[in-house]
């Protein structure tokens, strides 16, 4: 190998190593295209399906989140509010509805063997977190709960530490909530409810909505179009030098 083809083989090399990792990025965009689209399709069909009596307790350690988080529950219930939690909250991509700060109100809602199911009862502003400003939504005996089933939220490296002296929490772990308030039988998930009872006042409940951002096909475009522009930016370094050295060796 000559000098001048070891000065265009070398960067070609590199090229090559760019390429091959533009070109991963691309299918790996694709790849999650098809993930974020199955999640949308299973949202939707167990968002708009109608509500199911809710699985007996006994039956809830054979429960998965994969196969069972979203699908719509009703059963009936008193809600326990000397244990309410609350979760700081900006609001979220499947609750449209929720401007600004505020917060989820967390309730334990007993079933009539005992057992417990953590409740999202839906979302307080800034201000009114205090069960004494909002005493219509303290709603006393059992009563009918319709909402969607939801499974613990996992902790990020940006998570504040949770209060639970103050009743305040950053995750929506109700199974922390539970053990903090020595609920026994809780079940392992909760449940975002979708209506108030009685309608109207606080907190606001609202049903789910599939609002999830599917930006990844424009991201492998992206990706597909470096990887092209960098094989074209190549091409024309590479026949530019090799006219120089034409130029040269006259």
């Amino acid at each position: 190998m000559t000098e001048r083809d070891r000065q265009i083989v070398l960067p070609g090399l590199f090229v090559v190593l760019g390429l091959a990792v533009l070109l991963g990025l691309g299918a790996w965009q694709l790849d999650r295209k098809t993930w974020k689209e199955g999640i949308i399709d299973a949202l939707s069909q167990r968002l708009s399906a109608a509500p199911v009596d809710l699985p007996p307790p006994e039956g809830w350690p054979l429960l998965d989140q994969a196969n069972h988080e979203f699908r719509r529950v009703v059963f009936p219930a008193e809600f326990l509010h000397e244990d309410e939690s609350l979760v700081y909250t900006n609001g979220s991509p499947l609750r449209p509805d929720v401007k600004g700060p505020g917060y989820w109100v967390f309730t334990p809602a007993r079933l009539t063997g005992g057992s417990i199911v953590m409740v999202n009862r839906g979302f307080v502003p800034e201000g009114r977190q205090a069960p004494s400003t909002r005493p219509d939504g303290q709603i006393k005996g059992v009563v009918d709960i319709v909402g969607a089933m939801r499974w613990p939220e996992a902790r990020s490296l940006f998570s504040p530490s949770d209060d639970p002296d103050s009743g305040l929490w950053y995750t929506r772990d109700h199974v922390a909530m539970a053990v903090w308030h020595n609920l026994e039988n809780a079940a392992p998930f909760y449940v975002d409810q979708e209506e108030a009872v009685p309608p109207g006042g606080l907190p606001q409940p609202a049903p789910l909505r599939v609002d999830l951002r599917n930006n990844h096909l424009q991201y492998a475009i992206t990706w597909f179009a470096l990887a092209a522009g960098l094989v074209v930016i190549f091409a024309i370094w590479a026949i530019g030098r090799r006219r120089q050295d034409r130029i040269h060796r006259i």
